[in-house]
């Protein structure tokens, strides 16, 4: 047992579970930090897919009783369908543009240098976001002086669930971030902070446990029994890590906004970019 590689894998899940619900790409610095760890190649990259569910595990455990109730719910309750089939309606641009292009993407933007990119153009659109978000509805009141259009994940329509989902498909280039495309989205669509963050927890379950099991049955031939300590290792790092970045940001959102996490993609992409060019960091492809 490679005791170094299990260290490596255990600090990749914490990434994960630290980056995948804040607006700051866990694809992105999950790719700049297997450069930086020197963990690159066809096994890591569904080893950095995979590793998200052990993020989902951590939605589904805090939102255990809500998701319960709302299984229990599908054949008598119109709320819980409701829920449900937004959530579904939400899911299914991504699946399907994933299957589309996701080769093609991984092929082509799976770099340091790309995903740096999209750290700073993602960190300068949250800004402009939250700046008209605060024109809409104070500077002071967070959670709007006037009531958003859809302040819980119950208000909204089947129309507001698909454009979420096309917005979620910007986040198949890495360093978007999927949680950033579709808070931010949502907000400009009129969704109160807390109700986008939530609906952008829901939205990846399907989304991130079906990019997984596909990737992981995709690569199959690639993977061996060898691995499986590294993936165990991965995922119980992503979960821990996840449940508490969960637990923090539902408390963060109810009185701050997004800004500082615009400015730290901002300046992360540019240190990126500027090592980059300069050769100080020599970043692995």
């Amino acid at each position: 047992m490679d005791l170094m590689l299990l260290l490596k894998a255990a600090l990749m899940g914490v990434v994960e579970g630290l980056t995948e619900f804040l607006p700051i790409s866990s694809t992105g610095h999950l790719i700049l930090a297997g450069s930086l760890l020197k963990m690159t190649g066809d096994t890591v990259k569904v080893f950095e897919i995979a590793i998200q569910t052990g993020a989902m595990f951590a939605v589904i455990w805090e939102y255990r009783v809500r998701l319960l109730s709302t299984a229990r719910g599908l054949g008598s309750e119109a709320r819980a369908r409701h829920f449900a089939t937004n959530v579904l309606i939400a899911f299914i641009p991504a699946a399907v543009f994933g299957l589309l292009l996701g080769s093609a993407i991984k092929a082509r933007l799976f770099h340091p240098v790309p995903v740096a990119l999209a750290f700073v153009v993602g960190g300068l659109i949250i800004l402009w976001v939250e700046r008209r978000h605060r024109r809409l509805f104070g500077a002071m009141d967070l959670q709007g002086t006037r009531r958003a259009r859809v302040e819980t994940v119950d208000d909204m329509t089947p129309l507001d669930a698909l454009k979420v989902g096309l917005i979620q498909c910007a986040a198949l280039v890495p360093g978007t971030s999927r949680s950033g495309a579709t808070i931010i989205g949502a907000m400009m669509f009129g969704f109160s902070r807390k109700a986008a963050t939530e609906f952008s927890f829901f939205l990846g379950i399907p989304t991130l446990i079906g990019a997984g099991a596909y990737s992981l049955y995709k690569q199959r031939g690639a993977l061996h029994v060898g691995d499986l300590p590294m993936f165990a290792v991965g995922l119980v790092f992503a979960f821990l890590s996840a449940l508490v970045c969960i637990r923090w940001l539902i408390r963060y959102v109810s009185s701050h906004d997004f800004t500082v996490f615009a400015w730290y993609r901002i300046v992360f992409g540019a240190l990126v970019l500027l090592t980059a060019s300069t050769g100080w960091v020599e970043w692995a492809a």
